[in-house]
């Protein structure tokens, strides 16, 4: 049964659940990489190694979760302990006083996302007629992103009233993570269906639509220069503006995101998503090229808006893509083989970044990624005829 948003109560469930996940993520997320350089004096690179092997750890698990997940034909108890692990973490991070501390709160939290990721994706797939999944995967990224707009204005407030406690703040963070928990458990219902008890339960490659195969690639090749977000933070704050100011940015950046996400999925379910993917891939070029060549923060009022609409474009649109590509009962698989490649390229995307900036230019890694997403806009119109 849709409710008004022309989702099923799973989808709506969901999306508040990473409404609140995200406020928990976001109270932390934009004060990591300089709680990191500025209190406790790691350098860049040091904040490209905890981003890439946190998420490269996402990505490792993702695929084997979205396996198991079709194996078992179990979504929610993947979903249920990936959140839990997720909340977690907010704990350990206000507990570190050195930045291996914080890699271990960050391979927690990324360890919890990588569990629960592709098995949520599959039972939002699963949830969505296929007519509408663009609408029901751009709802979801709209109250996701929501989530981490409240997250980023909590974390301003907390740094004015707080005093720039940044440990008193993480652990508050676990407060909504919590409560999203709870949504979870008791709101979200999963159809009972047949595991798959057959021990040569495969993932066939040749069989797969050569369209997954070819966005497979396509997203390899952009994914070498999309360095984690982290750095566009290390820039903000390199362009001179106050960590007030940086947060105030990445909320800007997440609100646009939210507003953009469900127009974004329904212009794709209407005209399909190759022309919305490639629309995004060339304005994630313009953004990072103007964020490498930037001498002035007044453009960053701009760019971090801009960077939000790509994400729009980009992020449930995909997902939207690759879910009407493969079987429904091999979803949590596509989703995770998908979802591995680009976290374990952005592993060596963010340690490219940190050397990138450390050693020859702050420009550098931003000039690098914008290259990267042309290369890869063009290899999409070649070799997509879809």
């Amino acid at each position: 049964m849709k409710n008004k948003f022309g989702t099923s109560k799973n989808v709506f469930v969901l999306g508040l659940v990473s409404f609140f996940n995200d406020v928990a993520s976001e109270m932390i997320y934009p004060l990591v990489p300089i709680f990191l350089t500025s209190v406790l004096g790691a350098p860049a690179s040091i904040v490209g190694l905890i981003e890439g092997i946190a998420e490269s750890t996402t990505s490792i698990l993702k695929v084997v979760s979205g396996w198991l997940s079709d194996k078992w034909q179990e979504r929610k108890s993947f979903v249920v302990a990936g959140y839990s692990f997720s909340a977690i973490s907010k704990i350990l991070l206000s507990l570190a006083f050195s930045w291996p501390f914080v890699l271990i709160a960050r391979f927690v939290d990324r360890f919890g996302k990588g569990t629960r990721t592709s098995a949520r994706d599959a039972l939002i797939a699963e949830s969505s007629e296929s007519s509408v999944r663009g609408r029901s995967f751009g709802f979801h990224r709209t109250l996701d992103t929501l989530g981490a707009v409240v997250g980023s204005m909590i974390a301003l407030l907390a740094i004015h009233f707080l005093d720039n406690n940044f440990r008193l703040i993480f652990f508050l963070a676990f407060i909504p993570a919590f409560i999203g928990i709870l949504l979870l458990l008791f709101f979200v219902e999963e159809r009972k269906k047949e595991a798959n008890s057959s021990p040569t339960f495969l993932f066939n490659w040749r069989n797969l639509d050569s369209s997954f195969k070819v966005f497979l690639l396509i997203s390899f090749i952009f994914a070498l220069g999309n360095s984690s977000d982290a750095f566009l933070i290390l820039r903000a704050q390199n362009l001179g503006l106050s960590l007030t100011l940086v947060v105030l940015a990445y909320v800007l950046f997440n609100f646009t995101y939210a507003i953009f996400s469900i127009p974004a999925g329904i212009i794709s379910d209407k005209n399909g998503p190759k022309k919305v993917l490639m629309t995004g891939f060339f304005l994630y070029s313009a953004v990072y090229l103007f964020f490498g060549l930037a001498h002035s923060s007044l453009f960053l009022w701009l760019l971090f808006p801009v960077y939000g609409i790509y994400m729009a474009l980009t992020e449930g649109v995909g997902k939207a893509y690759i879910s009407n590509l493969v079987p429904q009962e091999k979803t949590g698989t596509a989703f995770g083989v998908y979802q591995t490649t680009v976290g374990l390229c952005t592993f060596f995307a963010s340690l490219i970044a940190g050397l990138f900036w450390t050693y020859i230019s702050v420009s550098a890694p931003f000039i690098f990624g914008s290259i990267m997403a042309v290369i890869s806009a063009f290899l999409f119109v070649v070799l997509e005829k879809r």
